[in-house]
């Protein structure tokens, strides 16, 4: 099991939908949580992509001399790069990072942000672009001099001179719910991403996906993307979720699910409709609460829960072939120590840097009566 965090560079907080509890995004802080992220054991960050966000290439790179470990998944946007300019970007960040990049395709899902961005293709057209863009993409990145005429790309003699570290190429990890998108995942990517849905619609979508790939000759990992809100006690955990969304009124839920109807995602459909727009009925499946997705786009689900109960929940997407999680909470900078001191320790993790350099380098919590080692105790 990998897990990973999440540098959130459109804003963190305390609450959502308010001001109240906010905190800037600044490079101190990015610089902060990216180390945290690298020393507390986590397989690396997700960096988002949107006009919401801070570019996610010049945050990624801009935190590689502050970090050691950690990978950084980030995202290319086919459509608004070229596959041959984005290859070259994603060699030279593989290059200088030791082989810590991955890639996160990103077709997007609102007409309104793409239009200013000067894409102007419907949902399905969009991902025949993806097609195209990775059929180069992975081309270029293996050494291959390109020359494609397809429906929307025409490139001759596109070529890499500077190849990556990794290889093939660093893996690609790719989100799509629609028929078209699944086609895209099963022709091109190492790791299928979905968010946090029902297992039963986890399931369904793994199976989906397995059998188109199976088509292609092709094998493919899964991961999920998932909010969590891990305490001590169930008791704790769900009074924090309800904390969590204190400030968030109706006016606020329906502004923004008004912006969530105009995207043609059919993911992010899938994440409105897990909670109606509705702040009454938000545990929608054991544990899975919806109420992240009132006013956030995209990812909407958090696990709630104890430190077993929260583990249990993931080895039954486990059980359904998800081997990567990708997770968040607010703030994420208290949040990521939270799961990793509390979480990490029930979770069939490929390593625990931080409990091992801990225990190793320790104090495990602070001298009692600047004397005595304290023992390691379980909370009642």
């Amino acid at each position: 099991m990998q897990v990973f965090w999440f540098i959130p560079t459109h804003g963190d907080g305390r609450y959502l939908g308010t001001a109240k509890g906010g905190r800037s995004v600044t490079f101190p802080y990015l610089r902060q949580l990216a180390q945290a992220v690298d020393h507390l054991g986590f397989s690396g960050a997700l960096l988002p992509t949107g006009r919401s966000c801070e570019d996610a290439w010049i945050v990624a790179s801009s935190l590689l001399s502050v970090t050691e470990r950690m990978h950084f998944l980030v995202a290319i946007r086919p459509g608004l790069i070229s596959p041959s300019a984005s290859a070259r970007m994603a060699a030279t960040f593989d290059r200088l990072s030791g082989g810590r990049l991955l890639i996160n395709v990103v077709t997007g899902g609102d007409p309104v942000e793409l239009a200013g961005d000067g894409l102007h293709l419907d949902h399905d057209t969009r991902y025949e672009l993806t097609d195209e863009f990775l059929d180069v993409w992975r081309k270029e990145m293996q050494g291959q001099e390109v020359h494609f005429s397809g429906k929307h790309l025409n490139i001759k003699g596109g070529k890499l001179l500077f190849l990556p570290v990794q290889t093939p190429y660093p893996p690609i990890y790719f989100g799509g719910s629609s028929p078209a998108g699944q086609m895209v995942a099963a022709k091109h990517v190492d790791v299928y991403l979905t968010w946090g849905e029902p297992p039963s619609q986890v399931e369904k979508k793994i199976g989906q996906v397995r059998k188109l790939a199976a088509e292609q000759g092709r094998t493919i990992r899964f991961g999920i993307r998932l909010h969590v809100i891990v305490r001590e006690s169930e008791r704790e955990a769900w009074y924090a979720a309800e904390k969590l969304i204190r400030y968030v009124d109706d006016e606020t839920i329906a502004a923004s699910q008004r912006v969530f109807s105009r995207f043609d995602s059919t993911g992010q459909h899938r994440m409105s409709q897990l909670h109606g727009g509705r702040k009454d009925n938000l545990e929608i499946s054991p544990n899975l609460w919806a109420g992240v997705g009132l006013v956030r786009g995209g990812a909407g689900t958090a696990l709630v829960g104890d430190p077993q109960t929260i583990a249990k929940r993931m080895r039954e997407y486990a059980d359904l072939g998800i081997e990567t999680f990708i997770l968040s909470g607010y703030p994420h900078l208290e949040e990521a120590y939270r799961v990793a001191e509390l979480l990490f320790p029930e979770l069939p993790l490929q390593s625990n840097a931080f409990a091992s350099e801990q225990y190793e380098y320790g104090p495990f919590g602070e001298i009692i009566a600047n004397s005595q080692f304290p023992e390691e105790r379980k909370a009642d």
